[in-house]
């Protein structure tokens, strides 16, 4: 895989708490110059004002990174990032529902998010697959894909179990096929790592260390 190719599959990303304006800027400049496919910010740091390259999606993120927030405020949330300029929506799940097999209520967990962002804003879908057994994983795609996600994503890189795993995205790969993206995301720091999601079925990558993985191509 060349370099050119890789970056467009990544998603460059800053969601430091602490993170400024003009960190977001320094990021917009970066994700410009590396030719990313988006940049990720969180809701607070939208809209995107200046330094950022035509064509390069602006995404955020939604009930993050707990995602033990009503669907409505989760909705809510998707519908402000929108009217600020977002075109992408990562949102993270109710692992509570997850847990107690609340297959219908997550759902409508998801489902809600997709009504409030409708396409062609990007719907992504945030499982917290270190935190799950297989099942659950499974089930999670599949929750997903009924509510009308576009991916399915491994992880908010926040989460104490972990982050993306070679195993995690060949399952979610093979639940979803070639319906859904796969992103993955957490831990992502060189190309051999990279290479590895990609191997496994990643169709887009999370990564705050985006120049260090391409300097490595």
């Amino acid at each position: 895989m060349d370099r050119r190719t890789l970056a467009a599959m990544i998603d460059h990303t800053l969601l430091r708490p602490e993170a400024t304006a003009e960190d977001v800027l320094a990021l917009c400049e970066e994700a410009t110059d590396l030719g990313v496919a988006a940049v990720c910010v969180s809701p607070s740091q939208l809209p995107i004002i200046g330094g950022l390259g035509v064509g390069i999606g602006i995404a955020t993120v939604i009930g993050f990174p707990s995602g033990a927030h009503q669907p409505a405020v989760k909705a809510h949330e998707a519908e402000v990032a929108v009217d600020a300029g977002a075109t992408e929506l990562d949102m993270v799940v109710n692992l509570g529902l997850v847990r107690s097999g609340a297959w219908a209520a997550l759902v409508d967990d998801i489902d809600a998010v997709r009504l409030a962002a409708p396409a062609p804003v990007v719907l992504k879908v945030i499982i917290e697959s270190a935190a799950l057994d297989d099942e659950e994983v499974v089930e999670c795609c599949r929750a997903a894909e009924s509510a009308g996600a576009d991916y399915v994503k491994t992880s908010t890189g926040f989460h104490p179990a972990g982050g993306a795993s070679p195993g995690a995205v060949a399952l979610m790969a093979s639940v979803v096929g070639g319906r859904l993206g796969i992103k993955a995301s957490g831990g992502i720091r060189d190309a051999a790592t990279a290479r590895t999601m990609v191997d496994a079925g990643a169709t887009r990558l999370g990564c705050s260390a985006s120049r260090a993985i391409l300097s490595e191509v």
